[in-house]
């Protein structure tokens, strides 16, 4: 896939000549394409898909922004948004990235922990986003409970259903709706704002150690759901949850609702990648049941 009829548009809404721009492919991500591109006077990420997904990345563009007004992590600059004829694309400022390590970690734990203090009166977000390439709803709601089984479980239940996976997912997965509130009778969230899709790859350290986070996912939520996210595929460093805790510590009932958190993320995993994630799903639903016999 080639961007080169991009870079007219890519001029208009930044605002900045090009010139003679070296663009080379990046690899890494499952939904989109992504480039670096290059000249004497720039050096941005761009990311690339079809035209239909322009909302997608506005989405994206207005969550990076979100995070970034909280001054509390390192969060790339937007450039440009948009679409041509042939894509849709999010234009962001270039970072090097590496590891998150001892005191990038302890860094990152601290500042997360400063983020998700910054809250709002209502659970959700003045528009809607997308978790990978699905739809996220994120219509206001007072009340968290029926926040997470309307717009998040139930919404990916729907999906599943449309895409074949009925039956036993269907009935376990409504059965466990219905008694959600037994996880919160001792705990009333905050809604804290949220990154939304925090997995390791969406986390790193820039070339001064700086913890920076991309590809937000971004609402108002309970923090648990975050901090659970961190833990799905193969979790951050002692160091972060250790900074994170002593910043604020979490509710000693997060052990197990975080399973019903990354349920989401299991569910959303099975509608976009496929059957291998349905044993994985129905696990959770029947351990989070047994909870609440």
């Amino acid at each position: 896939m080639s961007i080169q009829s991009l870079l007219p548009t890519l001029e208009q809404l930044s605002g900045q000549t090009l010139g003679d721009c070296n663009v080379s492919s990046l690899g890494g991500g499952d939904i989109n394409a992504a480039y670096r591109l290059t000249s004497s006077n720039i050096d941005w990420f761009i990311k690339v898909n079809r035209p239909s997904l322009a909302f997608m990345f506005a989405a994206e563009a207005d969550g990076l922004a979100e995070l970034a007004a909280s001054n509390t992590l390192r969060i790339p600059q937007v450039i440009a948004t948009g679409n041509s004829d042939q894509y849709s694309f999010l234009a962001l400022e270039y970072i090097p990235l590496g590891r998150l390590s001892g005191q990038s970690s302890r860094d990152f734990g601290h500042q997360l922990a400063t983020l998700h203090q910054q809250q709002q009166k209502f659970f959700g977000w003045h528009r809607d986003n997308t978790i990978g390439s699905t739809d996220q709803i994120n219509d206001q709601h007072d009340d968290w409970v029926s926040f997470w089984r309307d717009m998040r479980l139930l919404k990916q239940l729907e999906i599943a259903a449309g895409n074949g996976y009925a039956g036993n997912l269907q009935r376990q997965g409504e059965h466990l709706a219905d008694r959600l509130a037994h996880f919160f009778t001792d705990y009333q969230p905050h809604p804290s704002l949220l990154h939304g899709d925090l997995w390791g790859g969406n986390a790193a350290a820039d070339d001064n150690s700086n913890p920076v986070i991309y590809d937000p996912a971004c609402y108002y939520g309970d923090r648990e759901a975050d901090i659970a996210m961190t833990e799905l595929f193969g979790g951050f460093s002692a160091d972060f949850y250790a900074a994170y805790n002593d910043t604020w510590p979490l509710d000693s009932g997060y052990s197990i609702r975080k399973t019903f958190y990354n349920l989401y993320h299991i569910l959303n995993h099975l509608n976009l990648f496929g059957s291998s994630y349905l044993h994985q799903a129905q696990g959770m639903i029947e351990r989070l049941l047994a909870e609440v016999h």
